[in-house]
């Protein structure tokens, strides 16, 4: 919540071509594809919509007639408007340029890369977000590496072998809160990460909150494969 009212807009960023996702990506952008039989875009419709968004604004680019098409076609649980780049404008400038069109300029909104299969408590994310006055919250994820790891002892002893752990440090997990002021913060082309943000964290006005649900990117066929298993077991 967000001054006691549900924040109630959202963005979605699914202008990226995938190209790691390639031969998925060839004829359905990013956001259209499926994880156990359904596609990205419409669970995110869905969990915005249960966590009280009755509209959102679909920033989309590659393949964008397909897109636009797919969600025109199937019943939304939510208010989607769909808002097409002329030219890439990086993530920094679609935010920008698909915020401008969320009905309530003058409240809070969320933001969501459409490559990302999440669940967890969104409401709770903005109260955290109101409770620090910020201007930007990021959810902070801990995806798992790739890797085993070892674990040693103060001696250099090896005493366990951990299998894919959860990283050590957050990441930018791919989803925001965002206060209204940001939209005259964002660049009108270019990377917010590298722009916006670090002016925020310098003056104490970007948040963190740690994603404690599931969380996963999906940026290679690997992903596809690994998260349908993870959902369905």
């Amino acid at each position: 919540m967000v001054d006691g009212q549900v924040i109630r807009q959202a963005v979605i960023l699914a202008g990226g071509k995938g190209s790691r996702l390639r031969p998925l990506t060839d004829s359905v952008p990013k956001a259209m594809i499926e994880i156990a039989g359904r596609c990205i875009i419409d669970h995110q419709i869905e969990w915005l919509a249960q966590s009280g968004v009755s509209d959102v604004v679909v920033s989309a680019g590659y393949l964008h007639e397909v897109l636009t098409e797919h969600l025109q076609g199937h019943a939304q649980p939510v208010r989607v408007h769909t808002v097409v780049e002329d030219e890439p404008l990086g993530r920094g400038g679609g935010l920008k340029y698909a915020g401008k069109h969320l009905p309530q300029p003058g409240e809070a909104w969320y933001a969501l890369n459409a490559d990302i299969w999440t669940r967890f408590d969104l409401r709770e994310m903005a109260a955290y977000h109101v409770e620090r006055d910020a201007v930007a919250t990021i959810g902070l994820a801990r995806p798992r590496i790739p890797w085993g790891v070892v674990d040693v002892d103060e001696f250099g002893r090896v005493i366990d072998f951990v299998e894919a752990p959860p990283s050590p440090y957050p990441v930018n997990g791919g989803i925001y809160v965002f206060s209204p002021r940001i939209l005259d913060l964002l660049p009108a082309v270019g990377d917010h990460e590298r722009s916006t943000f670090p002016l925020l964290a310098k003056q104490r006005q970007l948040a963190g909150f740690p994603i404690e649900g599931y969380w996963r990117a999906i940026d290679t066929a690997k992903d596809v494969s690994e998260a349908a298993k993870e959902l369905e077991g």
